[in-house]
């Protein structure tokens, strides 16, 4: 078992060639972790948009997942300087920790364009198609000449699909680790979203949040006592960025235009799942655009910020009959393909098909459950003590999802009532 002070040496000392970032000024890595990030699969990510279609309302968010990654890096390694005093008991060792955080920067390796806004559609999960090309060259021959690292270690703890069996027992430690409450993934994200969107909602105080946590042996992090208002801030800023942000109406139906092109295309079979894995932004738009098929209009147009307009907008509640059959995607085609029937008769020319979509986001969590480290226990939690009780949270899900039918410019205001198209047959 390597010694904490082991493990601490490494991480204060050896990491000594720093990457300038706008949000957390210098980024420090070692020289062997340099040599990784200069691999094609992780250069690409800098072709790739963090936030998609965001930037047609928020013009500067065009930042990438190339410098997200570096950011979650970044804060990873933070976290375990943090935490390693206080981990007495945990067996962790050496290696352990630098999987870790080879984890931390390649868990985006496998993202593809858009991916968050097609998990409906049947696609590989980024983190499955990371763990794959963690484990092939280039990059795994590159994490064991560099590292000293087994690349299998790295994708079972980005990839909790894979079985836990076998490997070492860090793994879950880390996997709670890097995907939490209080996870690096999202204190970078939010910070960094808000940073190029230009918005308040997002930014925490990452210094005091970091200082507050400690190691819990089943969920990877609790915090102290005093760390209970950072919880709460994650909370209510991850909220606020879904509303202003990552869920505001332009972005939504942008998105919505990019899904229902990526979807008729899959249904037609003019595209393949394999087809998008790998692209990064550009060859995304034009491999989608060049395609023979009703669907490439719609990327063209998001390509040309010729959105579609909202006609309709209402709460979405799944217990609504009308609203959860809409959650199976052929349902919500049928329906679609109704309303563009009906609109081509109440505005006296030909809609497509492609030119109607029902937009529905997909559930968004708020998890409220981190261990109170300290007095109160290790089954204290602190949903327990927080103004962010289950109820409140699932109000906040509730006000977030939006049912949205989106079509034609002309059919704005013209449909005496725009409700009554859900039920167009």
């Amino acid at each position: 078992m390597s010694s904490t002070s082991t493990i601490l040496n490494h991480l204060q000392t050896d990491y000594t060639e720093p990457i300038r970032d706008p949000l957390w000024r210098n980024i420090y890595l070692s020289p062997q972790f340099m040599r990784i990030i200069g691999a094609a699969p992780f250069q690409k990510l800098s072709r790739i948009k963090q936030l998609g279609a965001a930037y047609q309302v928020y013009p500067g968010a065009t930042h990438t997942r190339f410098s997200h990654s570096l950011g979650v890096f970044h804060l990873a390694r933070r976290i375990m300087i943090a935490i390693l005093p206080f981990a007495a008991g945990q067996d962790l060792t050496l290696e352990g920790v630098k999987a870790f955080l080879c984890a931390a920067l390649l868990h985006d390796l496998g993202h593809f364009p858009f991916a968050h806004s097609l998990k409906e559609l049947p696609l590989k999960e980024h983190e499955s198609l990371t763990a794959e090309i963690v484990t092939r060259r280039p990059v795994d021959a590159l994490i064991r000449s560099q590292l000293g690292v087994e690349p299998g270690l790295v994708a079972s703890i980005v990839d909790r699909n894979l079985p836990e069996k076998g490997l070492s027992p860090e793994v879950s430690f880390f996997r709670n680790i890097l995907s939490g409450v209080l996870d690096p993934d999202k204190l970078d994200y939010l910070n960094r979203d808000a940073y190029f969107c230009g918005v308040p909602y997002g930014v925490q105080d990452t210094d005091f949040v970091i200082s507050r946590m400690r190691p819990h042996p089943t969920h990877g992090i609790a915090v102290d006592s005093q760390g209970l208002t950072a919880v709460e801030h994650v909370l209510f800023s991850k909220y606020l960025m879904y509303r202003t942000v990552y869920w505001h109406k332009t972005v939504r139906i942008a998105t919505a235009m990019i899904k229902k092109a990526v979807y008729l295309a899959l249904r037609s079979g003019v595209l393949r799942p394999e087809g998008l894995y790998g692209l990064d932004d550009i060859d995304f738009f034009e491999r989608l655009a060049d395609l023979d098929h009703p669907s490439a209009v719609l990327v063209r147009r998001v390509a040309e910020r010729d959105l579609l307009k909202q006609i309709h907008e209402e709460p979405f509640v799944e217990s609504v009959p009308l609203h959860s059959r809409l959650l199976n995607l052929d349902e919500r085609a049928r329906v679609e393909e109704a309303i563009a029937r009906r609109l081509s008769t109440d505005l006296g020319e030909p809609i497509g098909a492609e030119s109607v979509l029902i937009d529905i986001p997909e559930p968004v969590t708020f998890e409220v459950s981190i261990p109170v480290a300290e007095s109160r226990g290790a089954g204290a939690s602190a949903g327990s003590d927080s103004v962010f009780t289950r109820p409140v949270v699932e109000d906040f899900t509730r006000s977030l999802r939006k049912l949205r039918i989106i079509g034609p410019p002309a059919a704005v205001g013209l449909i005496a009532e725009p409700a009554a198209l859900l039920g167009a047959e």
